[in-house]
């Protein structure tokens, strides 16, 4: 009975670890993703109030102006958001780099746990 209480008691003890290190490895992932795709930033947020003035005064200014400038008007905006799309492709493969990551680590682990239920002598 004494070995029984002893062997629960290490499984408890067991438990408790592993359910520590997950709250630490969450806590973990929720820190990387906060810093890579969560609510966007300050400086994001400049960055396409700018892209949206610039495109905007420029259309506008190519009306506004004539012939004079219309062409260097549109050339602008064509730029601006040819560097907006850039930016957005940048953003996205991050992302996809993250979630490979992500599906990595993961597919690690998976089968380190399943080393560990074929061959259970060989635990720590």
């Amino acid at each position: 009975m004494e070995q029984k209480h002893e062997n629960l008691e290490h499984e408890i003890n067991d438990l408790k670890k592993d359910l520590e290190n997950f709250q630490q490895e969450k806590e973990r992932v929720r820190a990387i993703v906060g810093k890579i795709g969560g609510m966007p930033k300050f400086r994001t947020k400049i960055i396409n109030v700018l892209f949206i003035v610039v495109v905007i005064a420029s259309l506008t200014a190519s009306v506004i102006t004539g012939e004079k400038l219309r062409l260097f008007m549109i050339e602008l905006a064509l730029v601006a958001l040819s560097f907006k799309i850039i930016y957005l492709v940048n953003l996205l493969m991050r992302m996809d780099h993250f979630k490979f990551w992500i599906l990595s680590s993961i597919e690690w682990r998976i089968n380190e746990m399943i080393n560990l239920i074929k061959n259970p002598k060989q635990q720590p």
